[in-house]
């Protein structure tokens, strides 16, 4: 997807569809994060099912509204955590998505998803699970963001502690993916 998604109600930061490549624009700061999951094409295909069906994020914690059951491009997801006038919504739209192949082989699977107005950062986050040639299974968290306005730039030690606690939370619900799979 290029720049030009961006605009009322669309996208709204620059380098779209940077973290399938894992670069980032000028500015923003970067969170690359990877975890080895286990071993083996089952358990590759749990977390690729999982990542592709929403369940990273409900492991999370977060609540995941998509009119799509999976992420396909230009899905648009609201994700959100916190209890009602206190729960904070993040809408973004997938601009990449990678299917896992029919392979033995090395592959990766995942999507990643930009920012739309409305989310309290500007940028984009990808969700990735690779099997290598040795069948380790790998979790890559890619993202670049800055906040979306003043109030959320005030709160920015908050704001990066809550982005690395969801982060370690994505990890621990891939981890349980990559054991056991989706509940569906």
């Amino acid at each position: 997807m290029t720049d030009n998604a961006q605009g009322a109600g669309g996208l709204n930061y620059p380098g779209i569809g940077s973290t399938e490549t894992g670069a980032a624009p000028a500015g923003y700061d970067r969170v690359l994060e990877e975890a080895l999951l286990g071993s083996g094409l089952e358990a590759y295909r749990r977390v690729a099912d999982g990542i592709l069906g929403w369940e990273l994020q409900r492991r999370a914690g977060l609540r995941v509204r998509a009119k799509s059951p999976r992420a396909v491009p230009g899905a648009r997801v609201v994700s959100g955590f916190g209890v009602g006038p206190f729960r904070l919504d993040a809408p973004c739209q997938v601009v990449w998505v990678h299917e896992p192949a029919d392979l033995d082989g090395p592959q990766s699977a995942g999507f990643g998803y930009g920012t739309l107005p409305g989310h309290p950062a500007r940028g984009e986050e990808s969700f990735e699970v690779e099997i290598n040639g040795q069948g380790e299974v790998w979790l890559r968290i890619r993202a670049f963001s800055k906040p979306a306005n003043w109030f959320y730039a005030a709160g920015g030690l908050v704001t990066r502690a809550a982005q690395r606690h969801v982060t370690s939370r994505y990890i621990e619900g891939a981890r349980s993916l990559a054991a056991e799979g989706t509940s569906q």
